[in-house]
């Protein structure tokens, strides 16, 4: 074999490793941001199934567009796909609600499943006082984040929660730092308000 197979063959050998290598990162961190995503989805749907949907949607939109992208870019980018299919999602469930309306389907908004915020006791917890205060905590957080409009909410759950700063929260949300400020600042300021009996 010449230095040039050599050569090509050994390229071709460090080609697939990194690819493989690519392939575990992106394995690994599409696992680790899976149940914040559908959290974050299933606020945006109230419903476990639409929110899987969305959040498989955007793994798929996510992989096939942005996978060659370098790993620090790749969580604004899986958020801003994720945000994309939220709000397709509320204006297919808009037209839905529309044409039901017209032709007097009932519109009736139905809340009954179960809260997705119901473990975030500390599992541990041997005082069942603390236990209940943690799941009303909860419930009540899940129930001010749904009252915020769409875009507060998004910036909050990917500034708060997330911790991504102003310039990738504007990446995700394809919005300016401007409007993250803006709409980060008032959903701060109502969910102050709306939880201000939780605040000591």
């Amino acid at each position: 074999m010449t230095n040039a197979s050599l050569a090509a063959h050994a390229g071709g050998r460090d080609t697939r490793r990194e690819s493989l290598e690519n392939s575990e990162a992106l394995n690994r961190f599409l696992a680790g941001i899976e149940r914040r995503a559908f959290r974050m989805a299933r606020f945006a749907t109230a419903d476990d199934d639409e929110a899987l949907d969305l959040v498989q949607d955007a793994m798929l939109g996510f992989v096939r567009c942005y996978a060659g992208k370098g790993e620090e870019e790749w969580s604004p980018l899986f958020y801003r796909t994720l945000q994309s299919r939220i709000i397709d999602w509320h204006r297919r469930t808009v037209v839905r609600n529309r044409l039901r309306g017209w032709f007097g389907a009932a519109g009736g908004d139905s809340d009954g499943g179960p809260d997705p915020l119901e473990n975030v006791a500390d599992a541990n917890a041997p005082d069942p006082g603390r236990h209940l205060t943690n799941r009303e905590l909860g419930g009540a957080i899940e129930q001010a984040l749904r009252k915020l409009p769409l875009r507060q909410r998004q910036a909050f759950l990917l500034r708060s929660w997330e911790g991504l700063d102003v310039a990738q929260t504007a990446l995700a949300m394809g919005c300016t730092d401007g409007s993250v400020k803006t709409h980060y600042s008032r959903a701060v300021h109502t969910l102050r308000h709306l939880l201000k009996e939780y605040r000591s």
